[in-house]
């Protein structure tokens, strides 16, 4: 494995666990058609690996815990547009409602690699607009396959690294330990974006306060 690092509530709710607050990330899983994106999270769901699916679109929840803490994963399995003009189109209303992506292709499709790409790059251009950190993860699925391979370990690594992404290799259908890992490093990812976030809005509350009074000292 290569590493580098309805709509559900938001962020943390007010659930005590204990002396702890129940986290909650709502992950959306994107990429091109047969690439394993529902097997993916099946298998994070169940640690069951199923092949084959039709063509839903859903939105799962599934409780872990993760060191000692009640973590509640809202996971979005999107459908991939069938018009190979938009293969990397990801809506508004996707791109608000998401915490962090996991962005899957097969390491045997380069063309699902391409629509990856095309992603990424919606993504970014969404952030351009909307400062605020989002998360995403590329993950390269099918690597039981590699007589097959299209994509090599180098071509994701590279993209994840010039894209500021994370980036696993792993086969979905050999093992459920690497599936895990996927999601819970989004969701250290997550947790670091909304720690940045809040820290930036504590400094321009001082600002804004510290504003106020030299303001007020300079007109007395």
């Amino acid at each position: 494995m290569v590493v580098q690092v309805n709509q559900p509530t938001r962020h943390y709710s007010k659930t005590m666990e204990g002396s702890q607050q129940k986290v909650e990330a709502n992950v959306l899983l994107l990429g091109a058609e047969s690439v394993g994106k529902s097997a993916l999270t099946v298998r994070f769901l169940t640690r069951r690996f199923i092949g084959e699916y039709g063509d839903i679109e859903s939105i799962y929840s599934h409780t872990d815990r993760v060191e000692g803490r009640e973590i509640s994963f809202n996971i979005w399995d999107s459908l991939c547009p069938q018009n190979g003009e938009v293969e990397g189109h990801i809506s508004d209303r996707q791109l608000q409602w998401a915490d962090g992506f996991i962005l899957v292709y097969s390491i045997c499709d380069r063309a699902s690699f391409n629509v990856v790409r095309q992603q990424v790059q919606r993504i970014q251009q969404a952030k351009s607009k909307s400062p605020g950190a989002h998360p995403v993860i590329i993950v390269g699925n099918k690597r039981d396959l590699q007589h097959r391979r299209t994509v090599s370990s180098e071509e994701g690594r590279l993209l994840a690294l010039s894209t500021d992404c994370g980036f696993f290799e792993i086969s979905v259908a050999e093992t459920y330990h690497e599936v895990q890992l996927v999601f819970h490093e989004l969701l250290d990812l997550i947790r670091e974006a909304r720690a940045l976030k809040k820290g930036a809005a504590g400094i321009k509350g001082i600002v804004r306060s510290m504003s106020a009074v030299f303001g007020r000292k300079r007109t007395e």
